[in-house]
């Protein structure tokens, strides 16, 4: 990236509203989303919406892409990794391990006593009542003794959903001890350090959560609502089951990564295309 090419993407970044957009996509990537899903979420008018879009465009940063009649759009992750080249190769004079340490380095660089004790990841959903209470149960049994699997809401329910609770204890799954719980329990100074954050639903997604501390890998692995399936109950233990086989697909192949080998780079990455299985 040359340094008008930078200039340009800096300059959309220094506004506060399109480094918001540009941030709530990112937390999508590589899933593109819908104008009125980033208006509603950031509470932009469609008019100043477009502008931003159209600036972030012009600098690199997001892509369009048609489907049907409308526009979605992505965050453009090659412009990304061009601006973070150019502080490293340029400003940083190819030394990452100074400049970005957090990036360059492995999982632990920024907690050296995470090599001593099992990966900790955190479910996010909006309720944590079906899909973030499936991950962390599927995590805790399939991950063995490598993981600490937990689970929380943005606006947590009060009890996890029956048909998960059910279908859990059908699959094999211990389900005495899962509660749902608020986001609120681990972000005090007393709460764990994560290794990674997934969310996998929109609404958890879209929420402009505190800096994690240790600053965890994090990714979006949405997954269609299961409670919101209309119907009979045939329809609805459908739905169920597809959410609990998708995230158990995720899951299986997440537990399986040499995640002892792979820089935060490369780990981010399989992580990503993880999101599309």
């Amino acid at each position: 990236m040359d340094k008008n090419i930078a200039t340009k993407a800096f300059a959309a970044l220094g506004h506060e509203g399109r480094l918001d957009v540009f941030r709530l996509l990112m937390r999508f990537a590589p899933r593109p989303v819908r104008p009125t899903e980033i208006a509603e979420t950031l509470g932009l008018k469609a008019n100043t919406l477009s502008g931003y879009l159209s600036d972030l465009t012009h600098a690199g940063l997001v892509s369009a892409e048609r489907a049907g009649r409308s526009l979605l759009y992505r965050a453009e992750i090659s412009g990304a990794e061009g601006l973070v080249g150019y502080l490293v190769n340029d400003c940083c004079r190819g030394r990452p391990e100074v400049c970005l340490p957090q990036i360059s380095g492995p999982l632990g660089a920024l907690d050296p006593i995470a090599a001593d004790r099992p990966y900790r990841v955190l479910f996010l959903c909006s309720a944590n009542s079906a899909r973030s209470i499936m991950a962390e149960t599927l995590l805790r049994d399939l991950g063995g003794d490598r993981f600490e699997a937990y689970s929380a809401g943005t606006k947590a329910g009060t009890t996890p959903n029956p048909h998960v609770l059910e279908l859990l204890a059908r699959q094999g799954h211990d389900t005495s001890a899962l509660t749902s719980k608020d986001i609120t329990r681990f972000q005090g100074d007393d709460a764990p350090t994560f290794d990674f954050v997934f969310s996998v639903c929109d609404a958890a997604a879209s929420e402009d959560c505190a800096p994690w501390k240790g600053q965890p890998i994090s990714a979006h692995w949405g997954t269609p609502d299961p409670a919101k399936v209309e119907g009979s109950e045939a329809d609805k233990a459908l739905a169920f089951a597809g959410a609990y086989d998708t995230l158990r697909r995720r899951i299986d192949s997440f537990a399986a990564l040499p995640i002892d080998t792979l820089d935060r780079l490369a780990l981010q990455s399989h992580i990503d295309d993880i999101s599309q299985n």
